[in-house]
């Protein structure tokens, strides 16, 4: 028996990166999982896993940003497994350019997914997690929810903004006696194909990109998804994932808005 053991979790993003890792370790750990993802063969695959590793999985094809069609969903999921306990809202999206050069449509976008994503898989499952008596909401930032840096604008904007939702939903669950934990998670460089998958303004070398963020990504997908649950079964409110992810959080810390001068100065170093 585990914390998570007939525990009901439902992974959005789990196509591939942390919602897979997220998924597969989920059922290691005994839950029952519904997964979902807008890239079918990336689910598709991330099922054939978790059903080949004995784990209970509902999978579906979804679009976080649509709204009516994830409100529907939440439902669906808790009719299917009769209770839903917790929500991993993973699903993002990065774009690479200066706010000067970046389109509107392409802020907005980021924003659509990267946020609003999270605050409507929070909204539509909010009230079966606290039906459950037993809830989780895990809400994906970054350590670019922490801080920023130059090129990430749209990145930076949706995660801080999913920061700042997230520890108000904690406060407010706590407040109100809600039977509902509340957990941000701020991964630092994972090896994903976040970067690869990611668009960039015109002029930039997008392998070039993906590279430099491969070199710096630390952390497996595996590894992140143990952090996190180890965090969910602790109710820790923060999650940090890996030795960079701490380090700038502690610079946050320290230094306070001050951080903005030495990154200022490692940019330039590295050209972005």
């Amino acid at each position: 028996m585990t914390y998570f053991t007939e525990k009901v979790a439902v992974v959005t993003g789990a196509g591939s990166g942390i919602g897979r890792a997220l998924a597969l370790e989920l059922v290691a750990r005994g839950a029952r999982v519904a997964i979902c993802d807008v890239d079918s063969a990336g689910l598709a695959e991330t099922e054939g896993l978790v059903r080949a590793a004995g784990g209970e999985v509902r999978a579906d094809h979804l679009d976080v940003t649509e709204r009516e069609r994830l409100l529907a969903y939440a439902a669906e999921v808790a009719e299917h497994f009769g209770v839903v306990h917790q929500i991993y809202n993973n699903a993002g999206i990065a774009f690479t350019g200066d706010i000067e050069a970046t389109d509107f449509k392409h802020l907005e976008r980021v924003m659509d997914v990267d946020y609003w994503g999270v605050v409507n898989g929070t909204k539509a499952f909010l009230p079966h997690l606290i039906a459950s008596g037993d809830g989780h909401v895990v809400n994906v930032s970054s350590v670019f929810g922490i801080i920023s840096v130059p090129t990430q604008g749209a990145y930076n904007a949706a995660k801080f903004a999913v920061r700042g939702f997230t520890e108000a939903l904690s406060l407010e669950m706590a407040a109100r006696g809600r039977p509902v934990k509340v957990t941000c998670v701020h991964p630092g460089g994972i090896k994903t194909n976040v970067a690869r998958n990611a668009g960039q303004v015109d002029g930039l070398d997008h392998d070039g990109l993906a590279t430099t963020f491969d070199r710096i990504a630390r952390t497996s997908p595996a590894r992140a998804a143990e952090v996190i649950l180890d965090g969910v079964q602790k109710g820790r409110t923060r999650v940090l994932i890996g030795a960079d992810a701490r380090v700038i959080d502690l610079v946050a810390r320290v230094a306070g808005p001050h951080y903005q001068r030495l990154v200022g100065r490692l940019a330039g170093k590295v050209g972005l």
